[in-house]
């Protein structure tokens, strides 16, 4: 019989997976990860012993819940930790584990492959000590160490303040915070944003602890350029500069949607995320016939937001199989995620998007560090009347190195809907293509 397979082990994930086996149900969960959790709440290896408050801060009591539903389920269900899903067809999903790929065939889904930074370049972003504010949160969460001794935090989105406030607090030497979104957008956004008071709690006192902590915050500040030959010695904004040795930046989140679009699901421009997003009902049902999507995957909303989405994938996924479930809780959980969809809205606001990157994007910029593909070049094919983005694709190659767009990909289509004069959402969406990830030379097949 073939299994309902759940990819991703973060909030959403962890959720689909309890609700699934507390209604009789054993999924096969699916995660990259050495242990399940997420990026939000990953967890540091074994051996390590820092606590979970050294961790996670105010999120320590969620994370160690996850935590152990995670513990609790592993050896009930089909665990799969360690595991890439590279490609989708045909009701299969392509696996790699420890050099040896093989297939699983499901009966139903739940795609929960969670976000990653969304990268705008900057003049010396591809030197050595450059970062994205994940995988700086990930150097600190997973490795225990800094990602340099002088390092500054640039961008945009409330990771920023999150992640500036985590490495000033395990110790590091925080030189700065430069955040783009001028002042005046966060008053704006108060009125929103009072709707989940205790998120916006918590970001007050992440800025406010640097600041008392004598950490240089910077509003309205846009990162112009990173200092370095060999590796980082400086960033530039306005007509400042600062000395530093290393850098996180990244301007808010991007769904990982790869998967989705391998699997056939029916995508629609979302200007809430500035970004083309899987559809999907209230359930999480997508437009596939016994395809779920749940979490940041779908749309970027948060970890709460995700673990509640993932029951209600999970819900769905047993409805849809003759199984009783109990609607009142199912109205609840919609409630409180059209209450969450409302308080992005007002982060939105607050940590709006730099909308004039583009246009001051110098050419010799490099944007797709994978082909060395700059913003020239990208531009140079406009201006043979190439618009749709995967067109410009063909011509210069943006997009088509080891990480499939997904760190450019966005910026490029900022670049060609500016240099086209057309609106973002007109020059379309890179497709996805497997493998969705690297895979390493000599993979074993199993038979």
């Amino acid at each position: 019989m073939k299994p309902v397979v759940i990819v991703g082990a973060g909030p959403a994930g962890i959720s689909a997976a309890r609700t699934l086996l507390d209604h009789g149900i054993t999924p096969c969960l699916v995660d990259e990860s050495a242990r399940g959790g997420g990026q939000i709440y990953r967890r540091q290896p074994p051996n390590f012993q820092r606590s979970a408050k050294q961790l996670y801060g105010f999120e320590a009591g969620k994370a160690e819940a996850v935590h152990r539903t995670m513990d609790e389920l592993a050896p009930l269900i089909d665990y799969r930790a360690e595991t890439l899903v590279w490609n989708a067809e045909d009701g299969r999903l392509d696996l790699l584990k420890n050099g040896r790929a093989e297939s699983i065939e499901y009966s139903q889904l739940v795609v929960a492959t969670g976000a990653t930074d969304r990268i705008l370049p900057v003049p010396g972003w591809t030197l050595p000590g450059v970062y994205s504010l994940g995988a700086a949160q990930i150097a600190l969460k997973y490795q225990g160490c800094a990602i340099g001794e002088r390092v500054a935090f640039c961008g945009s989105g409330p990771l920023l303040y999150l992640v500036a406030y985590q490495y000033a607090k395990a110790g590091a030497q925080v030189v700065a915070v430069l955040d783009s979104a001028p002042f005046s957008a966060q008053c704006r956004a108060l009125p929103a944003l009072l709707g989940q008071p205790a998120t916006l709690a918590k970001g007050l006192y992440y800025r406010a602890w640097l600041t008392a902590h004598g950490i240089p915050v910077h509003q309205g500040a846009t990162l112009a350029q990173i200092d370095g030959e060999q590796r980082v010695t400086g960033i530039r904004w306005g007509s400042r500069t600062l000395e530093c040795d290393a850098v996180a930046f990244a301007h808010a989140l991007r769904s990982e949607t790869q998967l989705a679009d391998l699997l056939g699901c029916e995508f629609a421009w979302n200007a809430l995320n500035r970004a083309w997003l899987p559809q999907r009902d209230s359930a999480g049902r997508s437009s596939v016939n016994g395809v779920y999507l749940a979490g940041d995957g779908a749309g970027i909303m948060g970890a709460d937001a995700a673990q509640m989405a993932g029951e209600r994938a999970a819900l769905a996924v047993l409805e849809d199989s003759g199984i009783a479930i109990d609607q009142r809780r199912t109205a609840v959980l919609e409630q409180q995620l059209a209450g969450i969809q409302r308080f992005r809205h007002g982060l939105e606001t607050a940590f709006p998007f730099p909308e004039q990157w583009a246009a001051q994007a110098p050419d010799n910029l490099i944007l797709c560090r994978c082909e060395e593909v700059s913003v020239g070049d990208v531009r140079a094919v406009v201006d043979e009347g190439h618009w749709e983005i995967n067109r410009v694709k063909a011509h210069c190659r943006v997009g088509m190195g080891r990480c499939q767009g997904r760190m450019c990909g966005m910026a490029a289509a900022e670049i060609v809907a500016e240099r086209s004069g057309r609106g973002i959402d007109e020059v379309g969406r890179l497709r996805g293509q497997a493998p969705i990830k690297p895979l390493p030379f000599g993979v074993e097949v199993q038979p």
